[in-house]
């Protein structure tokens, strides 16, 4: 269970500056505990021990970066459970659900401490005409400096892990606002790296309200603001940010592709769809939003497809049978709720769930949904999913980019030829052959183009957002 109260984390140190900000159970609707609220002066504090601790960060070595890493996976792995716990009531995410994030926190962090003693830099042959005779360039990677990270409420483990792994692996202090409506796993990991020798100011963690929290986005003494979260939020943070270098992952409204030679896998295929469908209730932005098929399957397709769904169990996350748990809010279950509706009363056919109550949704499939309704053209961070058929392969690519997304795309065929056209040709940050968009392994890259957002995560690749290249020119004189 959660602790009755959590601190802040300012500059390594956990401070009890209040007990302002009440975390509920989202499943009861209760509240589970309070954490203190950072405000502008704290936030400042946060931005100025960071700027303090640049250099000494900077020269803390890679092993010794390597060893804050190794023990962070070390007390995650003791601290498991809790862990999990702590998601399934703070976020409303399933135990199952919730175990495989922390297992990802753990994975994280190892590519981090691996990534950590493997920065390197390259010889550069210069001699590319007479007049650089005798020079020799050599490259390195240096810090950046400050940091800002702003992570989200649907996975508040391993995408605050996504900033804080690699930033200290690069050597770069920094501030984290996790969400406010799920901040418990961010100050968790804070424990368990106040237990470290990081140099002072080095880390702060601070929970603060969206309309207090400016200074994470426009202070100009930070050097870097990486966002994960809504698109709109995102974009205009950006706009906000000044000269630091953004790096956002966004929204989708993934897509997956069934191509008519899965008829003879369709149910090893509809397991994989559903688990990307409605993991973690629907909340994740590379969930199937948007699922094609074949025409000559469409018909079978969606009758397993429905029966599967109308399965799922529904009801407390905290018990091993729920699949699918609460949204993480009511609000956000009625906004859902109404683009269903909407939907309907506009030729879509309801083909299963529908019901809502409070942030219970059930999990819904919908066909005949018009390109125009936002169930289709927009990101329903939700447990619900679209249906239609199509005739060619060209017919299914061109639906799946007639997109203002771009982040994954999943695509089931059999055909190399077509498993290439789409990496040729889908406008998205990655396809995935032979299963779900959902998928993702934490050290590859992963990002999207349009409004999925700018710049990639994965380790080794935020790593290289967190440093700059720094340039050496030998002239040889002899």
């Amino acid at each position: 269970m959660l602790k009755d109260q959590y601190p802040y984390f300012l500059a390594n140190q956990a401070f009890q500056a209040n007990t302002d900000l009440e975390v509920t159970d989202k499943f009861t609707g209760k509240v589970a505990t309070r954490v203190a609220l950072a405000d502008a002066r704290a936030i400042d504090a946060g931005i100025a021990a960071a700027v303090a601790a640049s250099e000494p960060m900077r020269d803390f070595p890679p092993f010794k970066r390597q060893a804050v890493l190794e023990h962070c996976v070390m007390r995650f792995r003791e601290r498991f459970d809790e862990l999990a716990m702590a998601l399934c009531i703070e976020a409303g995410k399933p135990i199952r659900d919730a175990r495989g994030e922390v297992t990802r926190l753990i994975d994280t962090f190892k590519v981090a401490a691996e990534e950590s003693v493997r920065i390197n830099g390259e010889v550069l042959n210069l001699e590319i005409s007479q007049r650089a005779r005798g020079y020799r360039g050599f490259t390195r990677r240096v810090p950046i400096g400050p940091c800002s990270f702003i992570s989200p409420f649907n996975f508040p483990l391993n995408l605050a892990a996504h900033k804080v792994a690699p930033g200290i692996a690069a050597g770069c202090p920094f501030v984290l606002k996790p969400a406010s409506r799920t901040p418990i796993g961010a100050l968790i990991i804070g424990e368990v790296l106040a237990e470290t020798d990081l140099p002072k100011g080095a880390f702060s963690i601070l929970p603060a309200h969206r309309d207090g929290a400016d200074l994470f986005t426009v202070d100009e003494r930070l050097k870097l603001l990486s966002f994960t979260g809504s698109p709109a939020v995102g974009w205009d943070l950006k706009a906000r940010a000044g000269k630091k270098k953004v790096v956002l992952e966004l929204g989708g409204n993934a897509a997956c592709i069934v191509d008519a030679d899965q008829h003879d896998r369709l149910d090893q295929v509809i397991e994989r769809v559903i688990f990307g469908a409605f993991y973690q209730s629907g909340q994740s932005c590379i969930g199937v939003q948007r699922i094609l098929v074949h025409e000559d399957i469409y018909e079978d397709f969606r009758a397993r497809f429905v029966a599967a769904t109308s399965k799922l169990v529904a009801g407390d996350p905290k018990d091993e049978k729920t699949f699918i748990g609460p949204m993480i809010d009511e609000k956000e279950a009625q906004r859902l709720d109404e683009w269903i509706q909407q939907a309907v009363a506009s030729g879509a056919r309801l083909l299963c769930g529908g019901k809502r109550t409070g942030a219970m949704l059930e999990a819904s499939v919908l066909e005949n949904v018009g390109a125009e309704q936002k169930i289709n053209c927009m990101e329903a961070f939700g447990p619900v999913v679209t249906l239609q058929p199509f005739a060619t392969f060209d017919d299914a690519l061109a639906v799946v980019d007639d997109s203002e997304f771009g982040l994954q795309a999943g695509i089931f065929s059999n055909d190399i030829n077509k498993a290439m056209r789409a990496w040729d040709r889908l406008d998205v940050g990655g396809v995935v052959i032979g299963d779900v968009p959902s998928f993702r392994v934490d050290n590859m890259p992963y990002g999207g183009v349009k409004d999925s957002g700018l710049g990639r995560e994965g380790i080794r690749y935020a790593i290289e957002d967190m440093t700059e290249i720094r340039l050496l020119i030998v002239r040889d004189h002899g």
